[in-house]
């Protein structure tokens, strides 16, 4: 699994699994500990296609597109107006692609883990989990979810975790020093970040990532955006 043998070991995520909040109602604390100073959420973008080459395409401006708000707790069915705009429709005027559900495109995921492997003693031990379905005792059970475990260095966090020509980036990660910790749903369209306050800024501020604020109690389901109209 992205070349790294499976750990049988599972107890170095034991602290996860004793910290999440019940899987109902869907939280942040459900997915992400919540036992860090700070949160963050990173959106998976958008893409356009120019050429040969994909653009990401930020939230901010497909909502401003249809006359929507952004907000921290912004969905993507209610920035766009509509749940066709799942996986289905574009708007070709500003974006082709709709954000991948599950899955931070590893270019984005390499920009979270350079920002993330300046806050933690060792960025080249870090655990990942790769989402299964196949839900046994040697798989990794949190809340609703079970992972396969590997280890190595922050850098695999823009690995491929599935067989070609599949692409599933890690669901879980996080360093054994514990400094933070990032969750990407298999149904969600973001990613989640804990940590410390300073790294939780350094994601925010970083260039290369849609990222907002976030609070654990923040609800995160794709039709939890309270602020813009419900889609059609």
């Amino acid at each position: 699994m992205a070349g790294c043998p499976v750990e049988t070991d599972l107890s170095a995520a034991g602290w996860i699994a004793a910290a999440l909040a019940p899987p109902e109602p869907p939280t942040l604390a459900s997915l992400v500990p919540p036992v860090f100073e700070a949160y963050g959420r990173v959106l998976h973008p958008a893409i356009r296609y120019d050429g040969d080459d994909d653009v990401e395409v930020p939230w901010s401006a497909v909502a401003a597109l249809n006359d929507r708000t952004a907000h921290r707790q912004m969905q993507w069915p209610a920035i766009t107006g509509s749940w066709d705009f799942v996986g289905e429709d574009d708007q070709p005027e500003l974006w082709n692609d709709s954000p991948a559900e599950g899955h931070l495109l590893a270019p984005v995921a390499a920009r979270l883990a350079a920002v993330l492997a300046a806050h933690t003693a060792d960025p080249g031990d870090c655990w990942f989990g790769a989402w299964t379905d196949d839900a046994d005792s040697t798989a990794l059970h949190l809340g609703r979810r079970a992972f396969r475990l590997v280890r190595g260095p922050v850098a695999l966090a823009a690995a491929n975790f599935a067989a070609e020509p599949a692409e599933q980036g890690p669901s879980l990660w996080f360093p054994a020093d514990r400094a933070w910790c990032v969750v990407t749903d298999i149904d969600l369209m973001s990613t989640y970040v804990g940590g410390s306050a300073a790294a939780v800024r350094a994601v925010l501020d970083d260039d290369g990532l849609d990222a907002w604020p976030a609070e654990p109690g923040d609800a995160v389901t794709p039709d939890s955006d309270r602020v813009n109209p419900p889609p059609d």
